[in-house]
This record gives structure tokens, sequence and C-alpha cells, in this order.
């Protein structure tokens, strides 16, 4: 399939220096890298990239249940809120 491609500076002169390396033809050279492009992100599990953050222990909930306002604020301010 014939097909116009516009392809980012930064990614066409990696491209230029990797056909450059080589004996392949720039064509051949942007076929193989989508190949391996596209069966990396064919994977069915390419796993965890890493920890994002860090599970940190918090303790006990100060209040047990905060649906009672009145009780929230009573435990909180002490009884001298109202």
């Amino acid at each position: 399939m014939r097909t116009t491609l516009s392809l980012d500076d930064d990614i066409a002169a990696q491209l230029e220096q990797l056909r450059a390396r080589g004996d392949r033809s720039f064509r051949q050279l942007v076929n193989d890298v989508l190949r391996a492009g596209l069966a990396h992100l064919g994977r069915e599990d390419p796993g965890p990239r890493g920890p994002f953050t860090r599970p940190v222990s918090l303790g006990a909930p100060r209040l047990p249940d905060v649906d009672d306002v009145t009780e929230a604020l009573a435990i909180t301010e002490g009884e001298s809120y109202r």
C-alpha cells in the first residue's frame, strides 16, 4: 500500500540515523519500526509501568461516623460547640 506519512522532525531524524547505520532502505526501516511498535502495543498484558504512588497507612479514623454531624462536632469541638 502506498501512502503519505507526515513524521515529526525528531522521529524523522531518528529514522534517518538508524537508516545510515544499516543497509535497509528508508521504506524497509519504517515498516520494521512500525511492526515492532505494533507488536509491542498488541501485547495482551503489558504489565504495570511502575508504582505511581506508594501505599501509606493513615491509621484508624478519628470519627467513627460522620453521618451524624452533631456527634462529629461534639467529638471534635467538645460539647461547647452549641
